[in-house]
Parts: C-alpha cells; structure tokens; sequence
C-alpha cells in the first residue's frame, strides 16, 4: 500500500470543506450556557455536600 501524502492532504481539505462550522455567536452562546451550567452543578453539589457532611456530623460526630 503506497502513501501519498498530497492525496491525504487533498481529502482532508475536501472533507474540511464539508463541514458546518458554527457563527460566532453561536459559539459564545454555547460557551456561556456551558459555563452557567457548570457554575450551577458545582453549586448544586457544594450545596449536597454541606447538607451530607451536617447529617454525618449530627449523627456520628465526625467530619468538621
């Protein structure tokens, strides 16, 4: 099997070509909803845990 690296280079750019990139705004929307949720997960889970680690105080006496 021979290697032709200006062929590969020729389907990629043909390929790349096919593809639908997103706007720029699109992209920022994108970007800003992932970062709202992740804020919004961490806060959920910050929440969860504080109330977990008051249940395992209250009932063992461990933890801080």
């Amino acid at each position: 099997m021979a290697v032709d690296p200006a062929r590969f280079i020729r389907e990629v750019r043909s390929e790349i070509a096919k593809v639908t990139w997103p706007s720029r705004k699109e992209t920022a929307v994108s970007t800003a909803l992932v970062m709202a949720l992740a804020a919004a997960i961490a806060v959920f889970f910050l929440i969860i845990d504080e109330i977990v680690g008051y249940g395992i105080h209250a009932l063992f006496g461990l933890g801080i």
